[in-house]
């Protein structure tokens, strides 16, 4: 039984309301995502949410983030939304398997004037995670990759992530897969963590119905318990 059940449906007229009252709307998120639907048709669903990436710009502003790694750029919302919530000396360092998606990206990132704290790494996002620094570094991380890994991601960043650094994970509810009897590889990637994530005692969590879910993990200093 759910206590206190409330949720808002999705409308058009509701996100058009969201977005311009969010403040979220973006002519340069959206001119990019218009060019993802013409260069890669069968995946634009991929593309950011415009809501979603003022609120990673939000978030990372708000935690006063300056080392931030991406794991999954696409074509580059996420990593332009990242990018501007950091100071002028802060870092992202994203992950992109693809060397097409990250030629989309490029240009918009000069366009947002944020290049110059991007860092493009490209192959397997695992290779480029354990070849980081193995002790605390990171001040936020975004994982948003390759579905099946996403609980070998958590296992390379969360002891990578400062004390009180935040990991956001996106796509936590997969479409409502993750409640499916027998979900698909993807969906059961997403699952295993989430299953595996809220009984981590390193962090303590939310977990958003916004967008395809979003999942907000925070670093402790010391598990719960912890004398």
């Amino acid at each position: 039984m759910l206590v206190g059940h409330k949720t808002v449906g999705d409308t058009p007229e509701i996100r058009g309301y969201l977005l311009h009252h969010g403040r979220a709307a973006d002519p340069l998120l959206t001119e990019l995502a218009g060019q993802t639907r013409a260069a890669v048709p069968e995946l634009a669903h991929m593309a950011l949410p415009l809501e979603e990436a003022a609120l990673l710009t939000f978030l990372v502003r708000l935690t006063g983030a300056r080392s931030v790694v991406e794991v999954g750029m696409f074509t580059g919302s996420s990593a332009i939304a990242l990018a501007r919530g950091l100071p002028p000396d802060g870092r992202l360092v994203t992950c992109e398997i693809e060397p097409r998606f990250a030629d989309i990206a490029r240009p918009y990132f000069e366009r947002a004037e944020v290049a110059e704290r991007i860092e493009v790494r490209i192959g397997p996002a695992l290779e480029t995670l354990r070849a980081m620094p193995a002790g605390p570094h990171l001040d936020l991380a975004f994982i948003d990759g390759h579905k099946p890994e996403y609980l070998d991601y958590w296992a390379e960043l969360v002891p990578r992530l400062r004390p009180g650094g935040l990991l956001i994970v996106d796509n936590s509810l997969f479409s409502g897969q993750v409640v499916s009897p027998e979900p698909g590889s993807k969906a059961a990637g997403v699952h295993a963590l989430n299953e595996h994530a809220r009984t981590d005692p390193r962090v303590e969590l939310v977990m958003l119905n916004i967008a395809d879910g979003l999942t907000l993990a925070r670093r402790v200093t010391d598990p719960p318990g912890h004398d």
